[in-house]
């Protein structure tokens, strides 16, 4: 059994594990299209070497969480997505500075989609991460590389972060952990780990349990699709289990506003690209377009509806929780997506994962976590909160995934 993350950073800590030992058995695994970007393997065993002689050891001393690429790191290339918009870093984002501060060691970036707009990863003029679970197909986006990089268990957890389901959608598709804590409208940084307990770690959560009532919906929300039987069926059998642990359980069904909300939040989305220079193609030109045409008072209603989406959902349903698919069905081949034309590529993303933006609008927390099925990979099953905090839908997700 994998050593949880809480029990490898006593380790680290203790000094019963060296971190340059950490750094050299990633070198020795690591191998083109594993899910990195840039590897910084020198500069990473030259600050294990400084953390193995430090006394005085953060809460994160010697782990390994590769950063995602649409931050930057001091002296490492940020691509963004895209070999075109690559540049090096002069300093590094709040983020990874907490993560450096804490003992971490970044050995590099994980891929993304470009800018982190797609729910699949194939950077422009860069290497496209594999699937390690499905062999020839994506492992979905924007955090797919660091979705591949966990899966393959090269690093034990990874940063990402999630506007639409980055962090859900490919720990959903590589059979691994994703939890989207609440975050304002849209953005959420994270990670994506191989449990719950290794998310509680990272992000300072202690899981709260308690009985809920939750609300199991398999009628996709934001676009017409088919869902496959294996993810229907890995949906019922955990409402099933939580039904049997207590839980009060109940079918509910999608609400009247859905095309509405849909639409604000392409409103939202697009609206941050409006100001983005230079070139621009393909689907990332589409939206630049779409965002460029959106008026104030669209916006300013988009925003409106948001800011009252959370409370709508918890009077319609009444329930504490809303369980799910993560997708409708298993990842589609590398290159599915981009073979379409830019208005039939948003809509077939959405129709592939069409609950997970939910809960980037209400800005509530949001997990994916694999589900065993006999014969077959995982399942992603996602519980997003309706009236729970980060911490109770953890307590929640963990009778799922313990």
């Amino acid at each position: 059994m994998t050593m949880s993350l809480p029990a490898l950073a006593d380790q680290l800590r203790s000094g019963e594990r060296s971190a340059v030992d950490a750094v050299e058995e990633l070198a020795a695994r690591v191998r083109p299209g594993d899910g990195f970007s840039h590897l910084a393997l020198e500069q990473a065993h030259d600050a294990a070497g400084r953390l193995d002689r430090r006394l005085n050891r953060g809460r994160l001393h010697g782990l390994l969480l590769p950063v995602k690429d649409l931050a930057n790191v001091a002296g490492m290339p940020t691509t963004f997505g895209s070999a075109h918009r690559t540049r090096r870093a002069e300093t590094t984002d709040p983020l990874p500075a907490a993560l450096l501060d804490a003992g971490a060691i970044i050995p590099g970036k994980s891929h993304t989609a470009e800018l982190g707009l797609m729910i699949y990863t194939e950077p422009p003029g860069l290497d496209a991460p594999a699937n390690p679970l499905w062999p020839g197909r994506t492992p979905a986006g924007s955090s797919g590389g660091a979705a591949a990089l966990v899966a393959r268990g090269l690093v034990p957890a990874a940063h990402a972060s999630d506007g639409g389901g980055s962090i859900r959608v490919p720990a959903a598709a590589c059979g691994v952990v994703g939890f989207k804590p609440s975050a304002p409208r849209l953005a959420a940084q994270g990670f994506i780990t191989r449990s719950l307990i290794d998310a509680a770690f990272l992000l300072h959560i202690t899981p709260v349990a308690g009985r809920r009532r939750i609300g199991v919906l398999t009628r996709p929300l934001f676009a017409g699709a088919t869902v496959e039987e294996a993810h229907l069926r890995g949906v019922a059998e955990a409402a099933e289990r939580l039904r049997a642990t207590g839980h009060d359980v109940v079918e509910v069904h999608p609400y009247p506003d859905t095309e509405i909300t849909f639409e604000a939040f392409r409103t939202i989305f697009t609206a941050k690209l409006a100001g983005l220079p230079g070139p621009a193609e393909g689907l990332v030109a589409w939206l630049r377009a779409h965002g460029r045409a959106v008026t104030r008072t669209r916006l300013d209603q988009a925003n409106r509806h948001a800011d009252h989406l959370g409370r709508h959902l918890a009077e319609y349903w009444d329930v504490d929780a809303l369980l799910t698919p993560m997708t409708t069905t298993d990842p589609p081949p590398l290159g599915y997506f981009a073979a379409l034309d830019p208005e039939d590529n948003f809509r077939e993303q959405t129709r592939w994962s069409p609950w997970g933006t939910l809960f980037n609008m209400t800005g509530s927390a949001a997990v994916s976590v694999p589900w065993e099925l006999p014969g077959r990979p995982p399942v992603g099953v996602h519980l997003g909160a309706v009236r729970l905090s980060d911490a109770e839908l953890l307590g929640l997700a963990r009778e799922l995934h313990p």
